[in-house]
């Protein structure tokens, strides 16, 4: 009898609640490059917003998962090495990733 692939697979952790996920979220964002490059992503986010908002170009809405996301997922891929936590735990890691440009921005962790 073969066995399941399921059953080679890691179970996946699970979170209480966002307090206890964010240890977790940061220890997947130990590299410099990596986290510095979800800084330029969120900070383009907010850029981009203002910039619809105050134009009204609604249109540019549509940009800013790419720029969210696109900046986080290279450097996962190619600095950090791992799959983001996104796949996981959308809520959370979207959450987490203010969070942790919060707490660059006011000294808490490494910018």
């Amino acid at each position: 009898m073969q066995e399941s692939p399921m059953l080679d697979q890691p179970a996946q952790k699970t979170f209480a609640s966002f307090a206890e996920f964010y240890p977790f979220y940061l220890a997947e964002h130990a590299n410099d490059t990596s986290r510095r490059l979800h800084y330029m992503g969120s900070i383009l986010v907010l850029v981009i917003l203002g910039y619809a908002l105050l134009t009204q170009s609604w249109s540019w809405l549509l940009v800013l998962p790419l720029a969210g996301y696109g900046f986080a997922w290279v450097g996962h891929f190619f600095f950090e090495k791992n799959k983001p936590a996104t796949f996981k735990y959308p809520l959370y890691s979207f959450m987490g990733d203010w969070v942790m440009l919060r707490d660059a921005l006011t000294g808490r962790i490494r910018f």
